[in-house]
């Protein structure tokens, strides 16, 4: 949801404007992730973006960092939905010293200043700690700024 959605495909991954099977622009991002970007942060524009994984109870996803951006600056606000997660995050250099925390349901991890590029992945999840989905599993929300924000104008 919101202006701008992640897509990959044959092309590579990036942020555009469109779905790239129905060309209709992506759906508005709900005013409740909205209050909550602007509740949890500092950031003084509004996300651009709303990425939904579902992770199921074998899923996994890797150590990365989310460098795709171009407001760099901006936070990334990730909220955690379902079953409990091994969370792992490290610095900004790949090979760094890692740290894992387990996140429930109702979680929320911001990166943000020096946190921003810190290599992060969760290792597992831990199946039937929520009765939040109906067959389990887990969502994670991403809320990102990715376009540069307009600079001010003061007088």
């Amino acid at each position: 949801a919101g202006a701008l959605g992640w897509v990959s495909d044959r092309d590579g991954y990036r942020y555009q404007a469109h779905h790239p099977v129905t060309g209709e622009a992506w759906p508005t991002l709900p005013s409740s992730l909205l209050g909550l970007w602007h509740e949890t942060t500092n950031y003084p524009e509004d996300p651009e973006c709303c990425l939904v994984n579902f992770y199921d109870d074998q899923a996994k996803m890797g150590l990365h960092q989310d460098r795709d951006e171009q407001e760099m600056s901006a936070p990334v606000v990730s909220i955690s939905l379902g079953d409990d997660a091994l969370f792992r995050i490290g610095t900004n250099k790949r090979g760094g010293k890692t740290k894992s925390v387990r996140l429930a349901s109702g979680d929320i991890v911001i990166l943000e200043d020096d946190t921003r590029l810190a290599y992060h992945g969760v290792d597992r999840i831990y199946p039937g700690t929520s009765m939040l989905l109906e067959k389990g599993g887990r969502l994670n929300i991403t809320l990102r700024r990715v376009t540069l924000s307009p600079p001010s104008c003061d007088p």
